[in-house]
């Protein structure tokens, strides 16, 4: 099979490559949509310490069943469609014995640290599998594992029905966010972003008012801040816009060395609180249920998805802000 092989941080290739067989408690998927992210970028930057080199990266993906292991007693016949969670935890150390798996102190993930589905096949563990239904979008399919992150940062953050909303980025985590809130019965959500047409389909999205610079909102005051961008400038800008009693959820990924500038006085006076939401932890079902349902909707976040031979081309989009979101059909 095809496959993407980054070899070192900054060289990578289209490889012929063993086709995978499914090994105990595994089954192959075809992968038929698998999406760029931010961690792939860190990856092929060598930015993300957990990688191992040589590796086939994508860990947002989609596709059908190809083969079963004989072990596995679960609903994945060949041809069913699939998402699938990349998590992979130990299920033994403190922190996933006490249901924080998504904080394992031997975490790994498909497309992460083990070969993943930037690939015509890839192996996965029928656990992580999650069946769809028939003819559901595989591009469409391949946003799970996106929005499962986005649940669990609203799980994070705790109920939210009326409350007035400062949203920062509206790249494919904010607009997801974004869809998330107004599913919850958030009040006025006012989106921002430095990209017109993102803000256009912030608005179609159900967003009360969309913001091209964040100093247009100076002396406003909100209930509760997300920051989607992870850009330390403006999570400070934000976090400033908190009213008494405000919570501010800090989603995007920042620079390790970045710092936040929070008075210690204001959170002790205004019951300020400050929660961080890291990956998916037991929210992939809920995100399979909320996008086959049409709750959340991915439509106007995607991209016509390139080839394997177009990765390069994929990347540098991504890299140049250009659309919202593209995934690779390596099929």
């Amino acid at each position: 099979m095809r496959a993407i092989v980054l070899d070192r941080p900054g060289s990578f290739r289209v490889a012929e490559v063993p086709d995978p067989t499914p090994g105990p408690g595994q089954v192959v998927v075809k992968v038929d949509a698998c999406g760029i992210c931010g961690t792939d970028l860190h990856i092929m930057d060598g930015e993300f310490p957990p990688t191992p080199y040589p590796i086939t990266p994508g860990h947002e993906f989609a596709g059908t069943i190809a083969a079963v292991g004989a072990d596995v007693t679960m609903d994945l016949p060949v041809g069913a469609p699939v998402a699938v969670d990349p998590s992979i935890y130990c299920g033994h150390c403190r922190r996933c014995r006490a249901g924080r798996g998504n904080l394992c102190e031997n975490w790994a993930a498909i497309g992460d640290t083990i070969d993943g589905a930037f690939a015509e096949y890839v192996a996965v563990p029928a656990a992580n599998a999650y069946r769809l239904p028939a003819g559901f979008d595989g591009q469409a399919a391949a946003m799970v594992e996106p929005l499962a992150c986005a649940v669990h940062g609203l799980r994070r953050l705790g109920p939210v029905f009326g409350d007035s909303v400062v949203l920062t980025g509206a790249g494919t985590m904010g607009l997801l966010l974004l869809q998330l809130l107004v599913h919850a019965g958030a009040g006025a959500v006012t989106v921002v972003d430095r990209v017109p047409d993102r803000l256009e389909v912030a608005s179609k999205l159900g967003a009360s008012r969309v913001v091209g610079d964040i100093g247009q909102l100076a002396g406003e005051r909100f209930e509760i801040a997300v920051d989607a961008t992870g850009v330390p400038a403006v999570l400070q800008a934000v976090s400033d816009l908190l009213d008494r009693g405000g919570r501010l959820l800090v989603f995007g990924v920042s620079p390790a060395e970045a710092a936040l500038s929070v008075s210690p006085f204001r959170v002790y006076n205004d019951e300020i609180t400050v929660t961080g939401s890291m990956a998916i932890l037991l929210s992939f079902a809920p995100a399979v249920e909320l996008m086959t349902s049409g709750a959340v909707d991915p439509r106007l976040l995607l991209s016509k998805p390139l080839p394997l031979e177009e990765f390069g081309e994929a990347l540098r989009r991504v890299r140049a802000g250009q659309g919202i979101k593209w995934h690779i059909r390596p099929s």
